[in-house]
């Protein structure tokens, strides 16, 4: 059974008002609680159902405590569920943030239009919070949101794993010894097949019952209304959906572009623009899903002593050229992958090429510390450490870079971009998808 002791609509009104009077300064957050290093951290998962219940699982091997689990699907959590029985078991993460005081962290694993609005509820709530990538669903939640955990002195860290990993170090090694001389290019890419994430398609009609274990309106939280099909949208299908996810770029995005990010420092774009397959579907496609391939650039400026950079993203099968030191027998494609042209040489992925290149050249000086992982990261710093690699101050720009692509993917327009003040200056129409409305009744009170 779930608990239900305080009704949904109460509960939200009086949230709602929560987060007024704390965006008006009428109150403040409240403080997380000081966790020793030998102290488990009390963590609840929100969305437990696919990769945060794999998360959950991964925190709860580390040695710390899943005290309560919360899911709109009883069906597709029910895994999760049984593997914690000791668990506090939920339907609304709002009743469970207010019912159950021990809380001192939570993993966000819903879909990516609950990801702000969870994550602030905690945040002003005084809970460290681990989220999913993308950090969120808009490019305006991403500002705020990451705001909000500077202020609130939570420790935050977004789930793009990699980021953590010791290729992502060698690059930046490489970069900062001129191993290819001044970054140029970047071409980042993903082949997903349409096949494992649905996009380009046409909302479908009709309306069938929802499953009895499932929550439809919790599920669809602040997006706008509309009926449950069966085989529409869940459990994975949602992410191909304009109202619910953020495409393929929205995916893997965060994960392919953090390395670069931080090598270089990358900051707001001067404009982004993109082509795709929408270019040959109809407005009810385009209107309400992801294309099924596309192609986006962005022209990041000079900053200091590095040069003009530019960044394209390519997915739906579309690949950059192949890069000439590529030995011909060696593959180039297949699913992810990142190539950096600099004017001394490419490095794909995180080696040199050619091998005999990478041979010639060795290993870099090591001036980064590795890191002891990804979810460790967060843990520590949960429990006064250091801030974790993809802290919110990191995801929150990064995440706001990957959505202005999926705008140009929208608009199929060059846009300019004012970062600082959050505006695209020569298509007034595109600033409607900064900061999508909500639902009537959901608010993230700023």
């Amino acid at each position: 059974m779930h608990n239900v002791g305080i009704s949904r609509r109460h509960f939200l009104m009086g949230s709602t008002a929560a987060m007024g009077a704390l965006a008006a300064g009428t109150a403040s957050a409240a403080e997380p609680r000081r966790i020793a290093p030998n102290e488990r951290l009390n963590i609840a998962g929100i969305g437990v159902g696919g990769q945060g219940g794999r998360d959950i699982d991964h925190f709860s091997a580390l040695g710390e405590n899943i005290v309560a689990l919360c899911d709109v699907d009883d069906a597709h959590a029910a895994k999760t569920f049984e593997h914690y029985p000791n668990a506090k078991k939920y339907r609304d993460f709002r009743v469970m943030l207010e019912q159950q005081k021990d809380i001192d962290a939570v993993v966000i694993g819903t879909p990516d239009h609950l990801h702000a609005v969870v994550a602030m509820t905690a945040i002003q709530m005084g809970k460290h919070v681990y989220c999913e990538k993308p950090l969120t669903h808009s490019i305006y939640e991403a500002r705020v949101l990451a705001k909000a955990a500077r202020d609130a002195k939570v420790a935050t860290q977004m789930g793009n794993q990699g980021q953590a990993s010791d290729e992502s170090r060698v690059l930046a090694e490489l970069i900062w010894d001129g191993a290819i001389g001044n970054v140029r290019e970047i071409h980042g890419w993903c082949n997903r097949n349409p096949s494992i994430s649905p996009r380009g398609m046409a909302r479908p009609q009709g309306e069938s019952p929802a499953p009895s274990t499932l929550d439809w309106d919790l599920w669809l939280g602040p997006a706008p209304h509309r009926p449950y099909v069966e085989g529409a949208y869940l459990p994975f299908i949602w992410r191909g959906w304009w109202d619910f996810g953020t495409g393929v770029l929205g995916d893997i995005g965060c994960h392919n572009f953090s390395a670069i990010f931080k090598a270089l420092k990358l900051g707001h774009p001067t404009s982004v623009e993109a082509t795709s397959t929408a270019a040959q579907s109809p407005p009810e496609v385009n209107a309400e899903s992801a294309p099924i391939a596309s192609i986006v650039r962005y022209e990041f400026p000079v900053e200091g002593d590095r040069p003009a950079v530019s960044l394209t993203w390519w997915d739906g099968g579309l690949m950059p050229p192949r890069p000439e030191e590529l030995e011909p027998d060696k593959k180039f494609g297949g699913g992810d992958g990142m190539l950096y042209i600099g004017d001394k040489g490419k490095i794909l992925n995180h080696e040199l090429i050619p091998e005999t290149r990478k041979k010639e050249y060795g290993a870099p000086p090591k001036k980064l510390p590795r890191s002891p992982g990804h979810g460790i990261e967060w843990v520590n710093a949960c429990k006064g450490g250091e801030p974790a690699g993809a802290n919110f101050d990191f995801a929150g720009p990064l995440t706001e870079v990957v959505l202005l692509g999926n705008i140009a993917i929208r608009t199929q327009k060059k846009l300019l971009w004012d970062g600082p003040n959050m505006t695209i200056t020569n298509v007034p129409e595109a600033n409607q998808y900064i900061n999508s409305p909500y639902r009537e009744g959901w608010t993230l009170g700023v």
